[in-house]
Formats: structure tokens, C-alpha cells, sequence
């Protein structure tokens, strides 16, 4: 087997299934996606930011960019069954196509029927799956082209949806589509409307994250000199989208004042990386200067995706030339390598326990819920090689096997 075929198999386990040895950098893969799913949890379950302090502080870390580097991560896994750094052709090219299909068609199911059980999380699970869909027809680009497309719709996608949000809310013709809509009958929600443009994780503007994965998984993430630069280029669009936030917002104070107009319940300064001060997105365009978390601006995408460049990078060092942290981080790597199941395992439980305001939990039930993740990824991975429903979704891309 060569090492971009160990490479497909082992990182995106619940699709490929190969039973290939794990290496460092694959596990700083897992490791990365491990911290996403957690942070994700610290988001849900977690205490609320605006109480503030050390803790406030590192709940809101996780606000926005836990999501975004799972998002990100959906590219780089993509690329994974596609081909790493070879896009896969022919026969096997037309089973990896039939592969993501066939997990979008079980993905969007599964995010619509937790979206059902009513709990406050905004479920990401059937976003997951159109931006899957979506990115298909990227698959064979290489990485300079997939990081050109990543910013150029950076720079337009959020220009393009703050109109379409502001015609959604007045325009009047929402609810005569969201009526025709099968998904939002089935599921009370907004369907595909919610799932492109009004959503937590809209697909608009959601898609740099995904496009800017599938350009970083093109690249040899063995060399050191490339996760020097991935590292250094994360921090760079970081700085870029966070701090040219600042910068705006310190430039223009009638667009704070246009923000906290609308009904920021503190100072809109706080909103170049943090929502502690409220979220009246979309309802001025002063609102494209912020980059908080799911404010769905360029600076915002910008911000995110170099965090998750970053700890892509970081992650990936780590865990290939460190190897106490390797063992160290295991339970994390452990959580990552079943995201789905640990991530289906939180909404349950905040169903179950009847949680209702999220974020605001006291700090123990975080704790209670992370260490109740990592034991049981733990457990599992000693007797499988795979999270139980993610040998449920490898059993259905099966299937793609029929491809001739």
C-alpha cells in the first residue's frame, strides 16, 4: 500500500476503512478533529463567555472556530477518500464520488432528526452534508486553485449573502418557498433555505472553510518546511481577519454606533472576535466590519480559517515529532477518530438532560461531558478500529463498491 493510499484509509476511517498503521501525521489529523468536536462541546455545554474571567475566556475561544475547523476538516477529509494528493480516477474515482454522496445522503437525515429533537444546539450534521455535495466538482483542483477559489469566495460569498438575508427577513417570499420545501415540512424547520442561507452554518459562506480544507490536505503535510508555512500563513489570516476587524471598528465608530443601534447589548468593539455584546447580524451593513463568531463576514472567515490552518499545522507537527505528546493527547485523538458518534453522543445528551440554555451550563457539566467523551472513544478504540456509527456509515458506503 502506498502512503497516500494509507493515508485515505487510515484519517477517514468511517468512509475508506483501511486498516493501514497509524502514523504521526495521521494522528495529528485525529487530534485536530478531536479538538473540534470538544470545543464544539465547550460551546453547547460549556459556561457562558459573558460571565468572563480565565474560563469566559476559553469558553469563547471555542465559539465559531470550533465549528469552522470542523469544517475545515470536512475538505481535508473529502480529499482523503478523493485522493490526497492524486485525485483518484476511473473506477476508484467513481466509487470515492459515490462514497461522499452516499455519507451527504445519510448526513442530512441524521443533522435534520437531532435539528428535531428541539435541544438549542444548531446541529451542523446536515450542513455537513450539503457542503460535501457541493465541493464534489472541486475534488481534482490542485491546492494553489482550491486556495484561490477559498478566498476569492471569502471575499464575495459574505457581500452575496447579506442581501439575500435581508430579503429573506423582508421581502416576503421565504415562507412561500419554505411551504414548497419537503425537508421543512418533514422537519418544522427552514429546509434548504436555512441550510443555504439563513442557518447557523450557511453554506455560502460556509464553503471557504470546506475549499480551503481540501487545498491543505494537497499538500506534503511531511515536511516540516510545509507545516512552518501552513503555521505561519494560519497566524498571518488570522491577524488579517481579526485584527483588520479591530482596525475597522476603532476607524469608523458610526458603523459601532450603527451596531449597537440595532440591539448589541454591549459594545460593539468586543465585536472584532467575541458575541458576548449580542448578535444583530445582517441587520446593517456596518455589520460586515465584525468578526465574531458566525457573523458570516469576510473578516470572520478569514479569522476562523486561520485558526484552523494553524492548528491543522500545530496539531500535525506534534503529533509526527513528538511523541509524548502523541500519548498524551490520545484521548482527544481518541474522541477525533469517532467525531461523528461523540458529536451525535452531545446533542443526545443535552436532549436527555433537558438542557436549555447553551451556552450557560456550570463548568462541571463540560467536564462531565468531555471526560464521559474521551472514556468511552478510549473503551472503543481498543476492541474496534472505528466509532459505532461510524462502522454504521462505512457499512452504508459499501455500496459504492457496486460502482463500475
Amino acid at each position: 500500500m502506498t502512503q497516500n493510499a494509507s493515508l485515505a484509509g487510515r484519517t477517514d476511517r468511517d468512509l475508506a476503512g483501511a486498516a493501514s498503521p497509524p502514523t504521526g501525521r495521521l494522528i495529528g489529523v485525529d487530534l485536530a478533529r478531536g479538538l473540534a468536536v470538544l470545543g464544539m462541546y465547550a460551546a453547547h455545554v460549556g459556561p457562558d463567555p459573558a460571565d468572563g474571567g480565565p474560563v469566559g475566556f476559553l469558553m469563547e475561544l471555542s465559539h465559531g472556530r470550533a465549528s469552522a475547523l470542523f469544517a475545515f476538516l470536512a475538505g481535508f477529509s473529502l480529499l482523503l477518500v478523493t485522493g490526497r494528493r492524486t485525485p483518484r480516477t476511473g473506477r476508484a474515482g467513481r466509487q470515492a464520488v459515490v462514497r461522499i454522496l452516499i455519507r451527504s445522503a445519510v448526513l442530512l437525515p441524521l443533522g435534520t432528526a437531532l435539528t428535531m429533537t428541539g435541544t438549542p444546539v444548531d446541529v451542523i450534521l446536515a450542513f455537513y452534508a450539503l457542503y460535501f455535495v457541493l465541493a464534489l466538482p472541486l475534488r481534482r483542483l490542485r491546492a494553489r486553485t482550491l486556495a484561490v477559489i477559498a478566498a476569492v469566495a471569502a471575499l464575495v460569498l459574505p457581500q452575496l449573502l447579506y442581501p439575500i438575508q435581508r430579503s429573506i427577513r423582508t421581502g416576503g417570499w421565504a415562507p412561500a418557498v419554505i411551504h414548497d420545501d419537503p425537508l421543512a415540512r418533514i422537519s418544522g424547520t427552514g429546509g434548504f433555505l436555512e441550510l443555504l442561507f439563513t442557518g447557523a452554518y450557511p453554506v455560502l459562506t460556509w464553503m471557504p472553510f470546506v475549499i480551503a480544507g481540501m487545498a491543505v490536505a494537497r499538500l506534503d503535510l511531511a515536511s516540516a518546511t510545509v507545516r512552518l508555512r501552513l503555521a505561519l500563513t494560519g497566524g498571518a489570516l488570522a491577524i488579517l481577519g481579526y485584527g483588520g476587524s479591530w482596525l475597522a471598528l476603532h476607524l469608523f465608530p458610526r458603523a459601532v454606533a450603527a451596531i449597537e443601534a440595532t440591539g448589541s447589548t454591549g459594545s460593539a468593539l468586543s465585536l472584532w472576535w467575541s458575541d458576548t455584546a449580542g448578535d444583530p447580524s445582517g441587520t446593517t451593513p456596518a455589520w460586515l466590519l465584525v468578526a465574531s463568531p458566525h457573523s458570516e463576514t469576510t473578516l470572520s472567515i478569514l479569522g476562523n480559517t486561520g485558526v484552523a490552518v494553524a492548528v491543522l499545522a500545530v496539531c500535525v507537527a506534534a503529533a509526527d515529532g513528538l511523541p509524548r505528546v502523541r500519548r498524551l493527547a490520545r484521548p482527544v485523538t481518541a474522541v477525533g477518530a469517532m467525531s461523528l458518534t461523540a458529536y451525535v453522543l452531545n446533542i443526545v445528551g443535552i436532549w436527555a438532560l433537558g438542557i436549555k440554555d447553551v451556552p450557560g451550563s456550570p463548568l462541571p457539566v463540560l467536564l462531565g461531558f468531555i471526560a464521559a467523551a474521551a472514556l468511552l472513544a478510549l473503551t472503543w478504540s481498543r476492541r474496534f478500529r472505528r466509532g459505532p456509527l461510524e462502522y454504521l456509515l462505512n457499512g452504508a458506503t459499501k455500496a459504492a463498491r457496486l460502482v463500475r
